[in-house]
């Protein structure tokens, strides 16, 4: 200690530390996969490989030599230190990419959700990689051995020959350094801290500081078509929404092992070619319920604009929504809603703030039961959301193992994480034939259907990665291939003549997506409007016209 505090040093010394070690310790990932990435078939690509770290080096001594300055320099750096800490554990442990999306995630969870991700290990790494080098850098007497307009001076031509390295690495590389980030732009979202700061600074602005924006109505023209009303019965339609379910682990999509024994009984209409439209549930949820197809879609005018389910509201449709996942993004906030973790239910559904899914049904019936009109309600699952996925289903469930029963899954045999999530889905298959059961029972009152459709997929571990939230343009198949299927009673498909047989050809061969929701529930509860889209919807061409 006595050595640490003897620590002396001018300030252009000290950002050449700091600069140094942002450069190895901080992104030393990004260099590495940056150095996969080259073919070194040449001398010149050497030479390549040998600028990016230079460059990285450049680019830090020119934001510290600008911005560093003496009154804020030591609480900016270990802001720094602790966020590429941070940062640089997910990227490492579940090759996460961090992007304006994974910051909003990070916001917007529930406290169950980060807990889970708060591990020993994690810990750990934030104290070695964290902790320690600021603990050493507030040691460092900063001692000033220069006139103050000469330290200006020296910061000016330090950030000048910063910049000149820069641009003469350009000069004979600039042509690698394009192919590079063009071919492969999910390795720039790697440079730390730069992709917290920027993921950061975009949520911030769009979350405060896009200004108050006055609602955007569409389907005030909705209203109940003519089958709809000529019907004795009320229609009712569940939709279940699903929680990073990926449709490779699910047995009705081919899967070899049987995940879904119970769904198979009841003869659904299975979807194999469903994508999502996000990777993430503050992506996929409003992206679904908006009126906007994913290649269009706006997030920013998701926010302060109607969904689906208004719509629905407007043509006088009971809409209800049923949460056990932290929020439904924006998509439920002007119809009624409940969050089931906020009940009081037994033990033997819910522990502490987390429930299984089965609290979704808890006393269904009572409301279905008060129900005298046509309705659409949503239930929210947790599914299969990680990294705890053991905690997802109850002891009956664990029929695959042996499991991975920690929150730390990178640390687990591949195979018993994979017993562990398929278990996820076994509990989802089994909630989703309780509520099909349950619908059965009410037959006589109403013409019932269900709809299942993940928000997005899961990855368990290929290629290095786990979890979920990668850009969608690189994102692997495993977090945007979901399962998507529809189950309809006798009397739903006898009312509104639904060819079974029609639709399961067109289900076995078509693609669909979650685009596909806005105007495929709107058809099913007969619901006209300007806003349906006939094309778009998957049971129009099995119905007749």
């Amino acid at each position: 200690m006595n050595a640490l505090k003897k620590l002396r040093c001018h300030s252009t010394l000290f950002n050449l530390a700091v600069a140094l070690f942002f450069t190895v310790v901080a992104n030393g990932l990004f260099i590495w996969r940056a150095w996969q990435l080259i073919e070194f078939k040449h001398p010149l690509d050497y030479l390549f490989a040998a600028s990016i770290p230079l460059v990285l080096f450049s680019a830090f001594m020119l934001i510290f030599s600008v911005f560093a300055l003496p009154w804020i320099r030591k609480p900016l750096i270990a802001v720094l230190i602790i966020v590429s800490a941070a940062v640089n554990y997910f990227m490492f442990t579940f090759g996460t990419v961090i992007d304006t999306n994974m910051l909003q995630n990070v916001f917007e969870t529930t406290q169950q959700e980060t807990l889970a991700l708060i591990t020993p290990r994690y810990l750990i790494w934030l104290f070695v990689a964290g902790i320690i080098p600021i603990a050493l850098m507030c040691a460092v007497r900063i001692v000033p051995n220069r006139p103050w307009w000469m330290r200006i001076a020296v910061r000016s031509a330090t950030a000048l020959a910063s910049v000149m390295v820069i641009l003469l690495v350009a000069l004979f590389f600039y042509k690698d350094y394009a192919s590079l980030i063009r071919n492969n732009k999910s390795v720039v979202k790697l440079v730390t801290p730069a992709n917290a700061v920027s993921g950061m600074g975009h949520y911030v602005q769009d979350r405060w500081f896009a200004g108050s924006q006055e609602l955007v109505r569409i389907g005030l023209d909705a209203k109940k078509g003519p089958q709809l009303q000529a019907e004795p019965r009320k229609t009712l339609v569940v939709f279940v929404l699903g929680e990073t379910a990926r449709a490779e682990n699910f047995s009705l999509g081919g899967y070899a092992r049987e995940t879904n024994p119970k769904l198979k009984q009841q003869h659904v209409v299975y979807y194999p070619q469903a994508t999502s439209c996000g990777t993430e549930t503050a992506v996929s949820v409003p992206c679904m319920f908006s009126n906007m197809p994913r290649t269009a879609y706006d997030a920013k005018l998701a926010r302060h604009q109607e969904g689906l389910l208004d719509v629905m509201a407007h043509a006088g449709v009971q809409v209800l929504w049923r949460e056990n996942d932290g929020g439904c993004k924006g998509a439920c906030d002007r119809i009624p809603h409940t969050d089931m973790t906020q009940w009081k239910l037994p033990s033997s559904v819910c522990r502490s703030d987390t429930c299984f899914d089965d609290a979704l049904l808890w006393r269904l019936n009572h409301y279905i039961d008060g129900l005298h009109d046509d309705g659409v309600i949503v239930l929210h699952q947790m599914g299969s959301h990680g990294p705890a996925y053991y905690q997802r289903y109850p002891q009956a469930m664990r029929q695959f193992t042996p499991t991975c029963d920690t929150n730390q899954i990178q640390n687990c045999d591949h195979q018993a994480l994979v017993n562990t999530y398929d278990n996820t889905v076994l509990a989802t298959d089994s909630m989703l034939d309780d509520t099909i059961n349950l619908l059965k029972t009410y037959g006589d009152k109403f013409n019932v259907a269900l709809i299942y459709l993940s928000d997005h997929g899961e990855s368990l571990g290929e290629s290095g990665m786990y979890l979920h939230g990668a850009p969608y343009v690189f994102a692997p198949s495993q977090q945007t291939h979901i399962p998507f299927l529809m189950w309809f009673s006798p009397q739903y498909k006898q009312a509104f003549k639904l060819d079974e047989t029609c639709l399961r050809q067109q289900a076995a061969t078509n693609a669909v997506s979650q685009d596909n929701l806005f105007s495929t529930l709107l058809g099913m509860m007969n619901i006209q409007t300007t806003e349906y889209q006939a094309k778009m919807d998957i049971l129009h061409t099995c119905r007749p016209l």
